[in-house]
């Protein structure tokens, strides 16, 4: 099987070492290329070509924001002139950010080596892939989460502090949305959400998730849409009220246990096709926690079917449980 391993070597938990060690176990495996990125949109760009060259398997050492570039790369690969489109490469992916939304998601270990093992484990017995949806914002796949409003505020500004080479954490998150929160507007709802052929809405806010959690907060989901999964449609989440109370009621329940979000103010669908979003005023958009600009407008669509995954049961507890 031919594969390629893209590599983000500024990601928060990629070492060079790291990476030596993770190369050589799936190299037992595979006939394996390791290539290493150099800036934003390099990932996309070794992605298209390792899928245009026949290769069979990508996996990803990174953080979030790489394995978007490199879901977008294969999809970008696909639809090319030339290309076979009938070709499904798998992904896989080796966790190395600092959240790793989607490859917990996908059941890999948050450990790079347990996870590495779990990908070698599935080679090895032959398992097959799952196939699994994706969501769609203008031209821009995302595996995990997208949204306009106050969670692209927030990545912005998240964004704004690592490029001034500062350490980021999810407590930087937390501040962030306190501040974020304060200057936003908070009296009129700012954009307009018609889901599939339902009824428009005015809303302050709008997510759009691909699977369940929508986030992690450390070891804690955050859980906006827990009905959603990646082999159906899109989870969307969308506020009619920015009033303190109810966003303090709301948030409270996205961290419980056993979350099922519940307000008067909230609009909350696990499975949707399409939703269609306008703006008064131009708002941000984050796609896989990528910020990309205002738009005045944007649609949120499903992709299914679009995406074959290797995914595992978690090392630890594979060990404990053989007949797992």
């Amino acid at each position: 099987m031919r594969a390629m391993m893209i590599v983000n070597p500024h990601a928060t938990a990629t070492t060079e070492r790291r990476r030596d060690l993770l190369a050589h176990a799936l190299a037992a495996e595979v006939r394996l290329v390791v290539a290493q990125t150099d800036g934003r949109g390099h990932a996309a760009e070794l992605a298209a070509k390792a899928v245009a060259s026949g290769a069979e398997l990508l996996v990803v050492h990174g953080g979030d924001g790489t394995v978007n570039e490199v879901v977008n790369g294969m999809m970008a690969a696909r639809s090319a002139p030339g290309n076979d489109a009938s070709a499904h490469p798998m992904l896989a992916v080796v966790p190395g950010g600092s959240t790793n939304v989607f490859a917990r998601a996908m059941g890999m270990d948050p450990d790079p080596v347990l996870a590495t093992e779990q990908i070698l484990e599935a080679l090895v017995v032959r398992q097959p892939p799952r196939t699994i949806s994706l969501g769609l914002v203008d031209d821009r796949y995302f595996t995990f989460n997208a949204g306009l409003g106050l969670d692209a505020e927030v990545v912005k500004a998240v964004e704004d502090r690592r490029a001034t080479g500062r350490a980021i954490s999810n407590m930087l998150h937390v501040r962030k949305a306190v501040v974020q929160y304060f200057r936003t507007e908070r009296r009129e709802p700012r954009l307009t959400m018609t889901i599939d052929q339902q009824v428009p809405v005015d809303v302050h806010l709008v997510f759009a998730s691909n699977v369940d959690p929508w986030t992690y907060f450390e070891s804690r989901p955050v859980r906006t849409n827990p009905g959603t999964s990646p082999d159906g449609g899109l989870g969307v989440f969308a506020l009619t009220s920015m009033r303190l109370p109810s966003v303090l009621r709301v948030a409270g329940q996205l961290v419980r246990v056993k979350a099922e979000p519940r307000s008067s103010k909230l609009i909350r669908q696990d499975s949707v096709n399409r939703v269609t979003v306008t703006c008064t005023d131009p708002v941000g958009l984050q796609v896989d926690g990528d910020y990309l600009g205002v738009r005045d407008r944007a649609t949120f669509r499903s992709v299914p079917d679009a995406l074959q995954v290797l995914t595992g049961v978690p090392a630890r507890l594979r060990r404990a449980n053989p007949a797992l």
